[in-house]
């Protein structure tokens, strides 16, 4: 709990050609030498990843690619997971060479990130070399329409400026929303049913659990945690009823029967399903997971990858919940990690994880990507409220959720 989830932090996405310098931009950056440098093209393959403190904007993660200029069939597969990166980025630098003059690929890779509006920043590297700085700097603020610094990563000349440039062009509102600030006050007491995982590792509360907590505390309120079974005792211990009650989805029936029905309930994953994306959209999802005819096709992911259990919730739990709502045999496919499908119009519904492992805007691109094929989204949380019968109950305190599953609403119109 010491350390800022990779999920929170702002991440910064560092693109150029191979060799433009961009390992040694991010170790300038970080003070530490995390990247591998080389005068061979090529050296830094798949994504490297660094989480530091960046002052003023806090805590951040550097995410070093592949060349965008990288080559043959194994270079295309480098370059695809340099893309994949700008699906979580808040920030990006694109790096090109002083003297280069205007590098049309990394003005096109400029235009991509304008086009996905993610705000960006051009730095002319290796401009400890003799030249004229001006006019190449003009001729790419013109084509680039966007900031443009030069730096020398190696002697790390620019790299205070750069910073500043960063902090600069941090938007707030990208940053992911709170999860329960709205949902209670200062001094207000939330009760938090946390069934030990068997999944987690011995001595720690899973991340979900962990960063409820936080958010909580951040608001000057009071998280009192408990587990299924010890839930009616801590609700009868208490002056006054809690603000809300936030319960691991698997233990969503009994903790429903053990809490007033006047305390708003809910679940750490449908928590989650709002601060990550739409939540609205996540409960009309629901509404084909009842429609699902015998031999459909289902998407189950999950932001991380873990060690399975016996009675694993997304390889086993949810697939028989799934197969006894159809009434017959449903095909399941699984992707979890930074793995999402291309082409995802063979499935009839997604079901996501609450997805605390993966920042906003990865998830956003998933629901987005997925509502574009036509294809609908559910959560873990939404779906085990469903099955257990007490959804209504689980969003409740979510109005506009509240009113997309009162809708009549057909993903075939």
């Amino acid at each position: 709990m010491n350390t800022t989830p990779m999920a929170n932090r702002f991440t910064i996405g560092i693109f150029g050609r191979r060799n433009a310098g961009k390992s040694s931009l991010i170790n300038a950056l970080t003070g530490q030498s995390i990247a591998v440098t080389s005068q061979v093209p090529g050296t830094t393959t798949d994504p490297v990843y660094k989480a530091m403190e960046l002052l003023p904007l806090g805590p951040v993660v550097f995410i070093d690619t592949a060349g965008f200029d990288d080559t043959g069939e194994l270079g295309e597969l480098r370059i695809e997971k340099t893309y994949e990166v700008l699906r979580k980025c808040n920030f990006a630098i694109v790096v090109g060479e002083f003297g280069r003059g205007t590098d049309p690929e990394a003005l096109a890779f400029v235009k991509e990130l304008t086009e996905r509006q993610i705000p960006c920043i051009y730095v002319l590297n290796k401009c400890d070399q003799a030249g004229s700085r001006e006019t190449e700097i003009e001729k790419i603020k013109e084509l680039a329409k966007v900031p443009v610094i030069c730096v020398s990563a190696l002697k790390r000349e620019g790299i205070d400026e750069l910073k500043d440039q960063i902090a600069r062009h941090n938007n707030p509102d990208d940053r992911e929303p709170a999860l329960i600030g709205d949902l209670m006050g200062s001094g207000e007491i939330a009760v938090l049913v946390t069934p030990i995982d068997k999944a987690a590792p011995k001595g720690r509360l899973i991340l979900p659990q962990q960063q409820t907590i936080r958010d909580i505390l951040e608001i000057d309120g009071i998280a009192l945690v408990t587990k299924e079974h010890e839930l009616k005792q801590t609700l009868d211990c208490l002056k006054a009823d809690p603000a809300i009650v936030i319960t691991d989805s698997q233990a969503f029936l009994k903790v429903s029967a053990d809490t007033p029905p006047h305390v708003p309930l809910t679940s750490f994953s449908i928590l989650f399903a709002r601060q990550k994306s739409d939540l609205a959209e996540m409960v009309r999802g629901i509404k084909r997971i009842e429609r699902l005819q015998p031999g459909e096709k289902v998407l189950i992911v999950e932001g991380c990858t873990h060690h399975r259990q016996a009675d694993d919730i997304g390889k086993v739990k949810i697939p028989r919940w799934i197969r006894q709502i159809a009434g017959g045999e449903i095909s399941f496919e699984w992707a979890s990690g930074a793995g999402f499908p291309k082409d995802i119009k063979e499935y009839a519904v997604i079901v996501h994880c609450g997805g605390c492992m993966i920042n906003r805007r990865e998830m956003q691109y998933r629901v987005n990507k997925a509502l574009k094929q036509g294809v609908p989204v559910t959560n873990y949380g939404i779906l085990i409220a469903y099955v257990q019968g007490i959804l209504e109950r689980a969003i409740r305190p979510f109005p506009a959720a509240s009113l997309a599953y009162e809708e009549n609403w057909d993903y075939n119109d």
